[in-house]
């Protein structure tokens, strides 16, 4: 089947539209599995524990858990395909909701905490799905395949909250707490959500797109190799700075917002929106963005990262703090160059990388993606303590233009 694939560029072209279809339906199936999780999680602990000081640990705990789950899915799918690694990564994080779901019946905290991390695994995998519809793209198609990816995530996530209700009842009738009914949802999402890849994804892209590349190999030769080390070894920073500090940034001002609000008797509801109006911000614009980004270059959606979150975090400090419509505005910029730092991002990570190697490096930067954001958030709560809201959002914008001089080292670098 695979050298059938390397013979026909038709072929090719029908594996890549079906293997981005299976990977949207996967996404929209793993992002309510990983919404439910956040939406219910802090309310799990601070009933178990008895107290809101540590309603955070569960976010702590699966974003931990993912970034160990990255490498490995990346390990996976580099040795034995796409197909198989993300499989893996759904169904551990179902694993994880099951375990949690036991835990709240059970009263146990060891096996909650420990299930909430293994659950990260549904969060990272759901990360990590994005690459697996680059595989066959052209240069021209990447950014394009990233995006369709990361919109189809918004319907699950914005699905999967709404569900919550519906769950909580449906637990209660079995006899069991109503918080936990979501992470029934969860397990049932992401184990859903891994058995797709793993009936459908056949042939796999990523060992078609590697059959492609050896065997371009034996019937060329190229003069050029040094160069394309250097420049993807230039490609490979840059795309790891860029999902980086976006992440870190979106993460510290977004964590706090709602606090920051509270402080400033906005209620409930219109804190909400504002999160709500973010993440929409983070997510529905990644068709247009994917676009821009391959007809642009990469390199130009960079610098609109840093330029938007700068200006967020500029809207962010100076709004006076009974602006509600200000907070919407600094939050949906926030999201926005969070968005585009994330597909170009992305973008050059593929573009830069060898299929030798491609979903090993993926998964390792995905672990720096992981850990930035756990960072931003413990950081930004230390900043406001100390300082405030503003100082933290000023930081943040200044962090953001780094990017600038980041895209200009590596353009120079490239150029000479």
């Amino acid at each position: 089947m695979v050298e059938n694939m390397i013979k026909s560029l038709e072929k090719q072209r029908k594996l890549y539209r079906r293997t981005l279809i299976i990977v949207i339906i996967a996404q929209i199936l793993g992002g309510a599995g990983l919404a439910v999780g956040i939406t219910v999680g802090a309310l799990i602990a601070k009933d178990m524990l008895g107290t809101e000081s540590l309603a955070g640990l569960p976010i702590a705990l699966f974003t931990l858990g993912s970034a160990g789950a990255a490498m490995l899915v990346g390990r996976i799918s580099q040795k034995f395909g796409r197909r198989l690694g993300l499989t893996v990564g759904f169904v551990v994080g179902g694993v994880g909701a099951v375990g949690v779901v036991i835990s709240t019946i059970t009263g146990s905290l060891v096996l909650l905490f420990l299930s909430l991390f293994i659950y990260g695994s549904g969060t990272a995998t759901n990360l990590q799905a994005r690459y697996a519809g680059t595989d066959l793209a052209n240069v021209k198609q990447r950014a394009t395949a990233v995006s369709l990816a990361m919109v189809a995530t918004t319907f699950g996530a914005v699905a999967g909250p709404n569900l919550v209700d519906v769950m909580g009842n449906f637990a209660l009738s079995l006899g069991i707490p109503a918080l936990a009914g979501p992470f029934i949802l969860a397990a049932v999402a992401y184990v859903l959500a891994g058995l797709v890849p793993f009936i459908f994804l056949r042939p796999d892209p990523l060992l078609v797109s590697k059959a492609i590349a050896e065997n371009d190999r034996k019937n060329t030769k190229s003069s050029a190799g040094k160069l394309e080390e250097v420049m993807s070894r230039r490609g490979i920073m840059l795309g790891a700075t860029v999902m980086v500090v976006s992440h870190i940034v979106m993460v510290a001002v977004m964590t706090m917002t709602p606090v920051h609000m509270g402080s400033h008797q906005f209620t409930l509801q219109q804190i909400g929106m504002v999160i709500g109006i973010h993440i929409a911000a983070m997510y529905l614009p990644s068709p247009l963005t994917g676009l821009l980004a391959d007809k642009f270059g990469r390199l130009t959606m960079v610098i609109a990262s840093g330029v938007t979150l700068f200006i967020a975090g500029l809207v962010a400090a100076f709004a006076p703090g009974d602006s509600l419509l200000l907070m919407i505005l600094a939050l949906a910029l926030l999201g926005l160059g969070w968005n585009f730092g994330l597909i170009s991002g992305t973008a050059l990570i593929v573009d830069s990388t060898s299929l030798a190697t491609r979903a090993k490096t993926q998964g390792s930067i995905d672990v720096f993606v992981a850990l930035a954001g756990a960072s931003g958030g413990i950081v930004s709560g230390i900043i406001v303590a100390f300082s405030s809201f503003g100082t933290l959002a000023v930081i943040g914008g200044l962090i953001s233009l780094s990017l600038i001089p980041a895209v200009v080292w590596a353009r120079k670098e490239l150029n000479s």
